[in-house]
């Protein structure tokens, strides 16, 4: 009798320790969502480029027409002092058929204005394709050669000897009368001089 009771007393000691127990459901937890940084995309601008052809097609950056313009304005003004070749055109025209210093022609033979040999140059040449396969051009010691012989050769020329009549600023003027007296045989001679003065004044 006394071991059931013992039996009996533990059952319940039992029974009342596991009521007492709380039962505690573990929900899982969602998984922490891993958030990549997105990496920094950092927009350099573009460089403004365009194309410049006449002797030589090359793309140039604004910023390297400015450096040409800074490194040659001086003898154009001079030019203009001397000579009467307006600054402006001198500078247009060396910027389109040099590419701004980079064309092949001027790097050859420091010829920045794209001007030929003819029958009258006693220096030396270099042969070059342009409008017809190896044509001779001009070859300078210095490039501010180039751009004594280029106010030579138009005060030399008497198809160019209205374009002096011109006020030094009518730019167009130059522009138009350099293109009829057949300066160069682009159609949209011209208007490359004009595009070129007015972006870069």
């Amino acid at each position: 009798m006394f071991k059931k009771l013992i039996l009996l007393f533990s059952i319940l000691l039992l029974a009342a320790c596991h009521s007492k127990k709380q039962v505690v459901q573990s929900t899982p937890k969602p998984p922490k969502k891993v958030v990549h940084p997105k990496p920094k995309t950092t927009t350099t601008p573009k460089s403004n480029t365009e194309t410049l052809e006449a002797t030589s097609k090359v793309k140039v950056t604004t910023a390297l027409v400015n450096d040409y313009i800074n490194s040659y304005k001086d003898v154009a003004m001079k030019n203009m002092r001397n000579h009467g070749v307006p600054a402006s055109i001198a500078m247009a025209q060396a910027i389109l058929e040099s590419g701004a210093g980079t064309g092949a022609l001027c790097k050859m033979a420091n010829n920045h204005f794209g001007i030929k040999c003819h029958s009258d140059w006693q220096g030396e040449g270099v042969r070059f394709d342009d409008d017809a396969p190896q044509e001779c051009f001009r070859k300078y010691e210095t490039v501010y050669d180039s751009y004594q012989d280029h106010a030579n050769f138009l005060l030399g020329r008497k198809w160019y000897e209205p374009l002096f009549k011109l006020e030094k600023d009518d730019y167009k003027g130059w522009a138009t009368g350099l293109k009829s007296a057949g300066y160069a045989t682009d159609p949209q001679y011209a208007e490359k001089l004009i595009s070129i003065i007015e972006r870069y004044q």
